[in-house]
């Protein structure tokens, strides 16, 4: 690839980072081993769908596990995903087709891997479902786990009206 190529991705791959997705803000962090490899605990608020917060965890590689399995450039896909209600769950513009939105995305590797947590509503059965999974350039992984939150009986506030 040429240099201007690889500049451009590059460039959007950053600009992909921050658009659209909320931030995360690290409420923990356990050490697993004594060469430093660590489990990292995020706190996710989702940015459509507030009173809703997310507390993701993923794998973090040590240098010196990285030196020891010779891969320098990505973290395992390994994640879990566990989703409440924190407040008042108030409703923003969601997508609501099956593929859903795109909640949080934060890279794994270098530069092309990525963990990312997608919101879908399950409108038959008025729920919301937070998936959390690793998505890559070439291979998908198989890789996942789910958490639910839902909204029946719940005194819940849609900003552009409750879907029929």
């Amino acid at each position: 690839m040429s240099r201007k190529r690889n500049t451009m991705l590059a460039v959007a791959s950053l600009v992909g980072l921050c658009a659209g997705s909320a931030s995360a803000d690290v409420v923990g962090k356990v050490g697993v081993d004594w060469i430093g490899n660590d489990i990292i605990v995020d706190a996710v608020a989702d940015p459509e769908v507030k009173g809703v917060t997310c507390h993701v965890t993923y794998f973090d590689r040590s240098v010196i596990d990285r030196v020891k399995n010779g891969n320098w450039f990505e973290d395992p896909s390994n994640s879990a995903i566990s989703c409440h209600q924190t407040g008042p769950i108030e409703i923003g513009n969601i997508d609501l087709s099956k593929g859903g939105d795109e909640v949080f995305k934060s890279g794994i590797s270098l530069v092309w891997k990525k963990l990312v947590v997608n919101r879908i509503y399950d409108k038959q059965n008025d729920t919301l479902i937070y998936l959390v999974h690793s998505r890559e350039l070439t291979d998908g992984s198989a890789k996942m786990a789910i958490s639910t939150i839902s909204l029946y009986g719940q005194n819940v506030v849609w900003k552009n009206g409750k879907p029929q």
